[in-house]
């Protein structure tokens, strides 16, 4: 075969590729100008109802919705949309993670707040969250102790130790011990 022949074969893939390549981005255009009465894509659309879904029956950070819808299959790009498009107060999420959280455990302030701040919540609704419950930090601080009991063996000061470790105060560390038997 002649290079004249190659280079003519190579340019006309390279015009078969081009030409599929423009008719994709011309179909990607026509699925975002198709948008319903709601503004969004269908896909979109299907985002924001599954959120929704989701936030009638748990709670979530912004993050963390959009990090399962992502699970789900959507796009970062329809997923964000969904969570930007929902009626939500994140802060009323953090609070009410951070009173799922000491239902079934105990934590210092700090450590809730660092809890909520690793599940996707902001510093400014963790913080508000952690400020604005009702919880005694000192019994807080007595229930971890007991609940380290469960796993391990501590030392008076060892306990008192971890517990300042996780974030309790000396004096809530201190008295956790001795509620705790030490």
């Amino acid at each position: 075969m002649s290079q004249n022949k190659i280079w003519k074969k190579q340019q006309a893939k390279t015009e078969v590729a081009k030409k599929e390549e423009d008719e994709t981005k011309v179909e990607e255009t026509k699925q975002e100008e198709k948008k319903d009465e709601n503004g969004g894509t269908m896909e979109q659309q299907q985002a924001v109802r599954m959120a929704e879904d989701y936030l009638d029956n748990t709670v979530f950070s912004k993050s963390g919705l959009i990090e399962q819808l992502e699970y789900e299959g959507f796009s970062n790009r329809d997923a964000t949309y969904a969570v930007e498009n929902i009626t939500v107060n994140w802060r009323e999420q953090a609070v009410i993670a951070a009173e799922d959280y000491l239902a079934y455990t105990a934590f210092s302030k700090s450590a809730l707040i660092e809890q909520l701040l690793y599940e996707g919540h902001s510093n400014e609704d963790a913080t508000y969250a952690v400020e604005n419950i009702t919880v005694d930090w000192r019994e807080q601080a007595v229930q971890a102790a007991k609940d380290y009991f469960d796993y391990s063996a501590f030392s008076r000061s060892g306990l008192v130790d971890q517990l300042i470790y996780e974030g309790f105060s000396s004096e809530d560390a201190d008295y956790a011990a001795t509620e705790a038997g030490l």
